[in-house]
């Protein structure tokens, strides 16, 4: 059997180094002497693998975003969604991860810990040390799938503040944001804290992604205000969005991402667990795209298809946190009821006002805390999860991460500057922002 492990890893090691002679392709691939060291191999593979499937994740939120803004726009929203992740893994390695995962560095009690600036240099690590980390994957492959999540809150953020907000206040807010607020309230239950001691579950990120993501998304869109021409009278105008093609091919890529991101956060390659996984994330997002075609169908007489694609979002976005510990039918369930509450939460979001170009508040806030909830109501008994605990779990993350991406903002606000002028905003940001236009030569409409 181990001969046979041998084989196969020297195998792939012939794929990635066909340049080199074969005396060397042979050095290259690691020794497997134990099943042990294969199946971390093998489970260090997968993690990787999860890791790269989150960071396609980005081009789906780039040409969703891009796809329901308008032309005008389009460079300035693809400018944002390519610094982000940048800008969102460099902060985690500076002190996110550390604040994430302190260990036993707790400074106050299970609330606030630290482990210290940047991250561990060791690239030269046995294969006996790097199994010693936890005998799944290696410490860089740990900081590697953690920082690809990173960068997925404040993504969220970037599409509900879109077609408005200044380049460098969005872009300081990101830092902030993601290197301060993401990895304290994701500590309290996936760094051990005190929600993890309570028992609370989010497996994937319904809640210490998503709406944390959606809390910073509310903030900044109430302090920004609608964009122009958006409400007249207390009235509504519908501002479509310039390429639903875009956005479709966005919202596929954000769907197969999601299997990384789900899939990925078994934190091994258990068969059973991933395949079981994988399952109930689709089921989510069938039913999710299901429901809500069905309900713009009754609420707006014409199945919409922004509606249709953000209830795809949505029933991925609730299933996340109970992917692991639901059944099929209740992953339909959850989903189902995702993609139903995402339309008439955009309809009520535009009845406050509250300009989301996107539906990323109905997407990652409102499902996420759906979703979060629903793990107390649909998770196997043995389980043990409360309704009560996940319900705490919710409250204490949007009591924390509102204010905080509310000061954010309001400080770039009253400083550099959170939204750009009358004149920059009618002629399109990806002039006056960049100089440049996502379709040079081609004419749109006013609206567009």
């Amino acid at each position: 059997m181990i001969h046979k492990f041998k084989a196969f890893f020297t195998f792939l090691a012939l794929l990635g180094f066909a340049a080199l002679p074969a005396e060397e392709v042979v050095a290259a691939a690691a020794p497997v002497e134990t099943a042990a060291q294969a199946i971390f191999y093998v489970d260090n593979l997968w993690v990787l693998i999860g890791g790269m499937l989150v960071f396609l994740m980005h081009l789906g939120f780039a040409t969703v975003e891009s796809g329901l803004c308008r032309a005008k726009n389009c460079t300035n929203i693809l400018f944002k969604n390519t610094m982000v992740p940048a800008i969102g893994f460099v902060t985690y390695a500076i002190m996110g991860f550390s604040l994430m995962y302190p260990g036993d560095a707790w400074e106050i009690g299970k609330l606030l810990g630290f482990a210290g600036f940047g991250i561990g240099s060791n690239p030269d690590a046995s294969i006996a040390d790097a199994m010693a980390y936890n005998g799944h994957f290696t410490y860089w492959s740990d900081f590697f799938f953690q920082g690809m999540f990173a960068a997925t809150a404040a993504t969220i953020v970037s599409g509900a503040v879109a077609e408005r907000v200044d380049l460098k206040g969005f872009l300081v807010f990101t830092i902030f944001y993601v290197m301060f607020v993401y990895p304290v309230l994701g500590s309290w239950g996936w760094g051990g804290g005190w929600l993890a001691d309570m028992n609370f579950h989010d497996f994937a990120g319904s809640t210490f992604v998503h709406s944390v993501g959606g809390w910073g998304a509310l903030a900044g869109v109430i302090l920004l205000g609608p964009r122009i021409g958006k409400y007249v009278n207390g009235h509504a105008i519908p501002i479509m969005g310039h390429n639903m093609p875009l956005a479709t091919i966005g919202v596929f890529c954000l769907w197969l991402g999601w299997f990384g991101f789900n899939g990925g956060s078994i934190l091994s390659a258990e068969p059973t667990k991933i395949s079981f996984v994988l399952c109930t994330t689709m089921l989510g997002a069938s039913a999710g795209v299901i429901g809500a075609m069905f309900c713009s169908m009754f609420m707006l007489r014409k199945p919409d298809l922004s509606m249709t694609l953000n209830g795809c979002l949505a029933g991925l976005v609730a299933i996340t946190a109970g992917a692991d510990c639901v059944s099929p039918l209740s992953a339909v369930i959850i989903g189902l009821i995702g993609g139903i509450i995402v339309v008439p939460s955009v309809l009520m979001f535009d009845k406050l006002q509250l300009d989301d170009p996107v539906g990323a508040l109905s997407v990652h806030l409102v499902n996420g805390i759906w979703g979060t909830l629903a793990v107390g109501i649909f998770a196997f008994p043995e389980c043990e999860y409360s309704f009560l605990t996940q319900l705490i779990g919710v409250v204490t993350v949007g009591v924390v991460a509102f204010p905080a991406a509310f000061i954010i903002f309001y400080v770039i606000k009253k400083t550099i500057g959170l939204r750009v002028s009358k004149d920059e905003e009618l002629r399109g940001l990806d002039l006056g922002e960049h100089g440049m236009e996502a379709y040079p030569g081609f004419q749109f409409f006013s609206n567009q």
